[in-house]
């Protein structure tokens, strides 16, 4: 599997490979992106990428046909080595079994599924890699505003506390309120420290899916957490899932598999006869003859495995119905879950964030001019904050289900 990235994307890549590019800055990976250097650098991804190339490798050895057997032996042979009749007699014998029942073909068929079955499990692991790659991006997205929120809260809480300390000056302020407004100042301060730290935190578990041994400080993300409106409805993510999940097709391919499994195991029980053909020399006389040796299955007819690759079968079949019915379940939780965190996200932008920096201004405006008590002014200060951490909580809920949507559809849902 082959990267192929130009301009800022292949810059930001060969940073995160430890490549130096000197003169310039890495510009920030949009999702796409990222998600292409996870595809082509994660190394769990890499493992099952060569697993299915060895399970194919499988299909090789199923084909091969049995090897004739060359035998040659000599009797009464006598010293010096150069007497002419030495050895008196010599044999030479070819033989070779010959397989009934459409063996080979079967072993054929059933590493062909195997390959299949291995190629959808990898395929689901693919699908895994790019939900945890989704969600670590939009914690990213989400850690970056929540840090822009921390520090505008910051910087205008310090405006009010450096106007507070005019005011204490000027004798409009008690000493007591002004120390109350400052100690506030020591959340806002947390609130900023804790937002720095989930950012990194957030950026390392990034690169980390990246495939990246040493994560850079410089790495940086562009997106926006704005909620998208789907165009597309609830039984055509259903038709598609049941199309694209490969879980599900991983499942089905079992069944296939275990089908082939139950023919190898009744052509294993028909008897392989080995054929041969033999020149002997004695003295000076020559002769030449053959053999047929088959086998008298009288007790062992492979009554086992014929027996146990049925029921295999039928669990198979079973285990599919399941994984059907948990794509549809799947879907319609995850599309519920959507719907919720999508009705949250609206309430909080179009209503309680207005609200909150309306009340903020007010309160702040009344409590400069004698009009809000303190307590009053600081509760909405913490009200403000509050509310706008619950927003961008709202926002990043809804591309997590969204994502959870596309997981569960095994398709790209969000246009």
């Amino acid at each position: 599997m082959r990267l192929r990235l130009s301009g800022p994307g292949l810059i930001s890549a060969l940073l995160l490979a430890g490549v130096p590019v000197h003169a310039q800055t890495p510009a920030p990976m949009t999702l796409q992106q990222v998600l292409a250097v996870a595809r082509a650098r994660n190394p769990g991804l890499l493992s099952a990428e060569q697993h299915v190339t060895a399970t194919k490798a499988s299909e090789i050895t199923a084909g091969l046909r049995q090897n004739p057997t060359f035998t040659v032996s000599g009797a009464n042979t006598t010293l010096p080595a150069n007497n002419p009749s030495s050895p008196y007699t010599y044999v030479g014998n070819v033989s070779r079994l010959f397989e009934r029942g459409q063996k080979r073909r079967w072993r054929l068929d059933v590493a062909t599924a195997t390959t299949s079955l291995t190629q959808s499990q990898y395929n689901d692991q693919q699908r895994q890699l790019v939900l945890q790659v989704k969600d670590t991006f939009a914690d990213m997205l989400a850690a970056k505003a929540a840090l822009q929120v921390a520090q505008d809260n910051l910087d205008s809480y310090r405006k009010t506390v450096q106007l507070s300390q005019a005011r204490v000056d000027a004798g409009d302020i008690s000493k007591t309120d002004f120390e109350r407004i400052d100690l506030e100042l020591a959340e806002f301060e947390s609130d900023y420290d804790d937002a720095r730290l989930n950012l990194v935190q957030a950026s390392d578990s990034l690169q980390l899916l990246m495939g990246v041994e040493r994560p850079s400080p410089n790495f940086d993300i562009a997106g926006s957490l704005e909620s998208p409106s789907l165009t597309t409805s609830l039984a055509q993510i259903e038709q598609d899932a049941l199309a694209a999940r490969p879980d599900y097709q991983a499942a089905r391919e079992s069944v296939t598999l275990a089908d082939d499994n139950v023919k190898l195991a009744d052509a294993e029980g028909t008897t392989d006869p080995t054929l041969g053909a033999e020149y002997e020399r004695l003295g000076v006389f020559n002769s030449a003859g053959f053999q047929i040796s088959i086998p008298v299955r009288i007790f062992d007819r492979n009554q086992g495995e014929k027996q146990r690759t049925r029921y295999e079968a039928q669990s198979s079949r079973f285990a599919a119905t399941e994984a059907r019915n948990q794509v549809l379940n799947d879907v319609d939780q995850a599309w519920a879950a959507y719907l919720a965190a999508l009705e949250v996200a609206k309430r909080y932008n179009n209503h309680y964030l207005t609200e909150s920096e309306r009340v903020r201004a007010n309160l702040e405006f009344s409590y400069r001019h004698g009009g809000a008590t303190l307590l009053d002014y600081l509760d909405a200060l913490r009200d403000y904050r509050q509310i706008h951490l619950d927003a961008l909580a709202a926002n990043q809920q809804v591309w997590l289900s969204l994502h959870q949507l596309s997981f569960a559809a095994a398709t790209e849902i969000v246009p």
